[in-house]
C-alpha cells in the first residue's frame, strides 16, 4: 500500500499551527518567552534591553521566587506581554498554583499581551487600565510579587499618557511623572511577604526612589545593572522590611559616591 501523499494538499495554516504548537512546547522547557512568539503590533512597545534586563533580574532570583511561593503576581504596564509569560514560565514548573495579571492603558497592548501568553501556553488575567486603577482596593495586599516597566524617559510633560505608543516610554520631568504615581500603588497592592522589581534609569534618581521606598518600610537592592549606548538601566528589588532593620542603609551602598542625588541634596521631599 502507498502511503505517500502530496505535500502541496497540506492546508497552509494548520502548518503553522503545529509550528507554533511546537514552538510553544519547546518554549515551556525553557525558563522564558521565547521573542519569535511574541507578537507585535505597531503601536505597542517591542520588548528591548529594558525588557531584557528585567527578565533576567527575575531569572536571576528564580530560585527565590520559587521559595517565595506567590500566589499572585502582576505586571502593571504589560506591553507586548514578554515580562509577564517570562515570569509565568520561569514559575511554572515549581509554582503552578500562581495567578497572574497584567495591565495596561493600551487597549492594543492589551490585545497583544493576551496573543503572546496564549502562544506560550500560559495565562493571565488582562485589564486594559490606567496603572491598576479600579483594583487598588479589590486587590489590596494580594500581590506576592509586582513587576514593572514603566515610562521612565525624560519628556515634554505633555507627551506623559498620550495615546499609542509614545505613552509606553514617555516619562515627563526626570522620567518621573509614571514612577511617583506607582509607588503608592504598589504598597497598596503588594502583600506582606511580596517583592516589587522595577526598571529605572539613572536619569530617574534611583537612589531617591529607594530613599521614598524606605520611607514607606522597604529594602531595596539592585539585581541587575546595565549599561548601553543610550542609558544605564537598573532593575531594583524592593521588598517589606521590618521596622528594627529600616537603619541598616545597605541600599545605598550601591550607589557610588551617590551620583544619582541631586545637587540640592537628594533628600525625597
Amino acid at each position: 500500500m502507498d502511503h505517500s501523499f502530496d505535500v502541496n494538499s497540506l492546508n497552509p495554516d494548520m502548518i503553522d499551527k503545529k509550528r507554533s504548537n511546537k514552538l510553544a512546547s519547546s518554549k515551556m522547557l525553557s525558563n522564558i518567552a521565547q521573542i519569535p512568539l511574541v507578537s507585535q503590533h505597531p503601536e505597542v512597545y517591542e520588548p528591548c534591553d529594558d525588557s531584557f534586563a528585567l527578565v533576567d533580574a527575575l531569572l536571576a532570583d528564580r530560585t527565590n521566587l520559587l521559595n517565595l511561593q506567590p500566589r499572585f503576581c502582576m505586571e502593571v504596564g504589560c506591553g507586548s506581554g514578554y515580562v509577564i509569560a517570562s515570569l509565568a514560565i520561569m514559575l511554572h514548573q515549581g509554582c503552578s498554583g500562581a495567578q497572574y495579571f497584567a495591565t495596561d492603558i493600551n487597549p492594543q497592548a492589551a490585545e497583544t499581551t493576551a496573543s503572546t501568553l496564549e502562544a506560550h501556553g500560559v495565562h493571565a488575567e488582562i485589564i486594559c487600565t490606567d496603572l491598576a486603577s479600579g483594583l487598588r482596593k479589590r486587590l489590596a495586599g494580594m500581590m506576592d510579587v509586582i513587576v514593572v516597566n514603566p515610562p521612565y524617559v525624560p519628556t515634554p510633560e505633555e507627551e506623559v499618557g498620550c495615546e499609542g505608543i509614545t505613552a509606553s516610554w514617555a516619562g515627563g520631568e526626570n522620567g518621573r511623572k509614571v514612577i511617583d504615581r506607582i509607588l503608592p500603588i504598589v504598597h497598596s497592592l503588594l502583600s506582606e511577604k511580596g517583592w516589587f522589581y522595577m526598571v529605572t534609569l539613572t536619569a530617574n534618581n534611583p537612589s531617591q526612589i529607594c530613599s521614598m521606598m524606605r520611607e514607606m518600610g522597604y529594602a531595596s537592592r539592585i539585581v541587575v545593572q546595565r549599561s548601553t549606548e543610550e542609558e544605564s538601566l537598573h532593575i531594583i528589588k524592593f521588598w517589606r522590611e521590618h521596622m528594627e532593620k529600616k537603619g541598616s542603609g545597605s541600599w545605598i551602598s550601591q550607589f557610588p559616591l551617590l551620583s544619582f542625588w541631586r545637587s540640592s541634596g537628594g533628600s525625597s521631599s
